[in-house]
């Protein structure tokens, strides 16, 4: 290493590939030895002669395609950043450069490695002015502050509304400053998601699904091999139960969520009297879900019911509002304008109806005039049952309006809450969302939690180590880290009977740390196995919704075999959990397998009414919106996960960490959180207006190709469709012909397409 650094300094690369890949391996090891003697790394003194041969060694490996081990070896001797002064880098190379680089990240243990690899990407994308990829890294590190500054450099017409596109899809509440071509008004209406109705029935309409369907068409009855339900039929009248019908009201808003019509509620009232109290409250909330994105419609209907004179309905109608404008901004902000009075109102239903219609309506958007509104229903002091699950719900509702902002008031209110709370407060069934409602303002965001975390501990109650351990994974979530996985599995590890809430968190912590990495993933995935095996029934419990939270929207064949073991437990809630597990994990897939092994599991229950309505809710999540929308948060390309999104689900999987007190009792409304995470999962190309323009594209297996040679095949196995076509979570689609090029480099959503102006035509003879 001597020799070669005095006599190459220039032409090391005559040495050849091997020489100077071994002395790459030296200069690494060289440069930790002096760390570990106590050179201070920040100082570029002590290793001038090193780092005078990594000079010379990047640039000739990023002229030589192996972008890989220059990326490796500037990680090494910690200095990422020069790769931004290389000239070498251009619109060859620099996708490669990027993709090893946002892959590299997840492997990264410390915060600021892992910022600063990302960050450097960020800055290469953007001196190519691929701003709409540097905006989906910004997204990636949770950097808000920095999409004015993109929305500023950015000068093609095109991509600025694409990156519009993507933060619909990302449910950010940015609005576009005035600019001199005067776009704005049109870019902020497609930020808000205000065309999001209408594109999505026009997919609808172009895949002829716009019948609405009627619970028995999902539940299939007919099929029933026993016949015994059938045969009754003919004999005395049918006896509506309760609850049957309460599922039928879910079943019914979920599979024609966003179609605007449907066979219940639509048509008359009828429905809506079958409905007992909180089943009323339900049946009229379904309303919003079933005009779901379509603001105008959809208030004009609800409307009559908000002046009803019974309260359920009239709360019904409230959520309904909420739900009906999730993830859509509107001028008139109708939301806001009619929950208002109720938040402040009396009536203890209406209260918690309209918290969790805000939160529904406002998740991500950080408001603060709905914190305003929502904050003193948290600080609330008078002591009763009603009291407690108020300040839950509210709690939750600013969990989900300011999901990953790590905001400071609505974060010391809810700790504040906790610390003076009584004993027998602090007992209640719906406390859990209140410490949910916590956790989701630092979701993703790593070790700004800390501060929180140290609060929390000071709790004298065993709600403080359920908080904490909420709080921590989802602060991880996403985050692939070990240490923390490794944390949690030691919390799962005691052996406890009663008061182990804490160590069902943390089994879904460990799904919701190594969600969204795939080698992570599969790791927990054995891990569950153990868990199974040998520990307790609390954590037992938990494992099928660690699995429905690794693979959400993803109906892997193994995972659906696992579950529905499961879904035969001789203990109720293992088997409960994991017949929800089966609808999250295949929500929106219309998946045939799982929808056989429901119904199935609808005979073999059929004695058991809880059991029936949890099959019937994982019906719901199958068949939801006919098969055209999923609940996976992550997104573009799974690079992106989208707050709101695992919100919603999160919101549901603490449902059913205690089943009895929420979907099978009073609260099961919380289930219309689910709507946060509903998108549609169409791609559709489109021209510059937004009109659309169908193509050739190309949909298969998504493959992983960072750090390849040459142009690998992104994707396996595909089929040529023509858009508007469904995209699975695991599968992706590219362009299927060279005519049109895309605005933006994942083919995800609405995408833009302009003309390929290199384009020559084979010529016919």
């Amino acid at each position: 290493m001597g020799d070669t650094a005095s006599a190459a300094d220039n032409n090391l690369g005559s040495w050849g590939h091997e020489f100077v890949r071994s002395l790459a391996g030296e200069i690494g090891q060289e440069y930790n030895a002096r760390i570990l003697s106590g050179v201070d790394p920040d100082e570029d003194g002590p290793f001038q002669d090193l780092l005078k041969m990594v000079d010379v060694i990047v640039p000739f490996n990023v002229a030589h395609n192996a972008e890989a081990e220059a990326i490796d070896l500037l990680i090494e001797v910690q200095r990422l950043k020069k790769i931004l002064e290389l000239e070498s880098i251009d619109e060859k190379n620099y996708r490669r450069v990027c993709l090893y680089l946002i892959k590299t990240a997840d492997f990264m243990a410390d915060p600021d490695d892992y910022a600063e690899v990302l960050e450097t990407a960020y800055e290469l994308f953007r001196k190519q002015n691929q701003y709409h990829d540097a905006l989906r890294i910004a997204l990636r590190m949770g950097n808000e502050g920095a999409i004015p500054e993109l929305f500023s450099q950015c000068t093609d017409k095109l991509m600025t509304k694409q990156m519009c596109l993507l933060l619909a899809r990302q449910r950010v509440n940015y609005t576009v400053e005035p600019n001199e071509d005067g776009t704005e008004d049109e870019l902020n209406e497609i930020i808000g998601n205000e065309k999001l109705s209408e594109e999505f029935l026009k997919v609808a309409q172009d895949l002829d699904v716009m019948d609405p369907k009627t619970p028995e068409d999902i539940y299939k009855s007919h099929l029933a091999e026993t016949g015994g339900f059938s045969r009754r039929r003919e004999g005395g009248p049918v006896v509506d139960s309760a609850r049957a019908n309460l599922a039928s009201t879910y079943v019914n808003a979920f599979v024609n969520a966003g179609f605007g019509q449907d066979k219940l509620m639509t048509p008359d009232n009828d429905w809506l009297y079958k409905n007992k109290d909180h089943g009323m409250m339900a049946a009229s909330a379904s309303l919003g879900l079933i005009q779901l994105w379509n603001v105008e419609e959809g208030l004009a209907q609800i409307d009559k019911f908000l002046y009803s004179s019974e309260d359920y309905v009239k709360a019904g109608a409230a959520l309904a509002v909420g739900i009906l404008s999730s993830g859509v901004r509107n001028e008139a902000d109708p939301t806001l304008a009619l929950l208002d009075e109720h938040i402040n109102g009396d009536s203890h239903i209406m209260k918690c109806a309209s918290c969790t219609g805000l939160g529904i309506a406002y998740a991500g958007s950080a408001r603060e005039d709905v914190m305003e509104l929502l904050l003193p229903v948290v600080e609330q002091e008078n002591s009763g049952p009603n009291t407690m699950l108020e300040v839950s719900l509210a709690g939750l509702a600013l969990g989900m309006i300011y999901v990953g902002k790590c905001d400071d008031s609505v974060g010391g209110t809810i700790v504040q809450r906790l610390m003076e709370a009584t004993d027998e407060e602090l007992d209640h069934s719906h406390v859990r969302f209140l410490c949910l409602g916590l956790g989701l303002l630092f979701l993703g965001r790593m070790e700004k939690a800390e501060a929180m975390l140290e609060a929390i501990r000071t709790i004298e109650h065993d709600i403080s180590k359920f908080a904490e351990i909420v709080l921590e994974t989802c602060a991880y979530a996403g985050s692939g880290n070990v240490l923390k996985v490794q944390e949690m599995l030691h919390q799962c590890a005691e052996h406890l009977e009663d008061n182990a809430e804490h160590q069902m968190a943390a089994v879904v912590g460990i799904a919701l740390i190594t969600m969204g990495e795939d080698v992570g993933a599969e790791m927990a995935l054995r891990s569950f196995d153990h868990l199974l095996h040998y520990c307790e029934l609390p954590v037992k419990r938990a494992v099928p919704l660690a699995l429905g939270v690794l693979n959400i929207s993803n109906p892997d064949f193994s995972v659906i075999d696992q579950l529905s073991r499961l879904s035969h437990d001789p203990d109720n809630e293992i088997s409960q959990n994991a017949i929800l597990a089966m609808g999250l994990t295949s929500a929106g897939t219309n998946n045939s397998r799982v929808a056989g092994l429901l119904r199935q599991l609808s005979e073999f229950y059929s004695k058991e009414a809880g059991h029936v309505f949890c099959v019937r809710i994982a019906q719901a999540m199958l068949h939801m919106g006919k098969g055209l929308m999923t609940l996976a948060p992550m997104h573009s390309d799974r690079l992106i996960t989208s707050g709101p999104s695992l919100g919603g689900v999160l919101v549901l999987i603490h449902c059913c960490i205690d089943l009895r007190t929420t979907l099978l009792d009073k609260t099961h409304y919380l289930l219309y959180y689910l709507t946060c995470a509903m998108n549609p999962r169409m791609l559709i190309t489109v021209n510059e207006d937004l009109s659309w323009r169908p193509v050739t594209v190309r949909v298969g297996q998504a493959v992983e190709t960072v750090g390849q040679a040459g142009k690998p095949k992104t994707i396996t196995g595909f089929q040529t469709h023509t858009t508007p076509v469904l995209i699975s979570t695991q599968e992706r689609a590219e362009l299927g012909t060279d005519e049109v090029l895309s605005v933006s480099s994942v083919l995800e959503g609405i995408v833009i397409i302009k003309d390929n102006p290199d384009y020559i035509a084979p010529e016919t003879s």
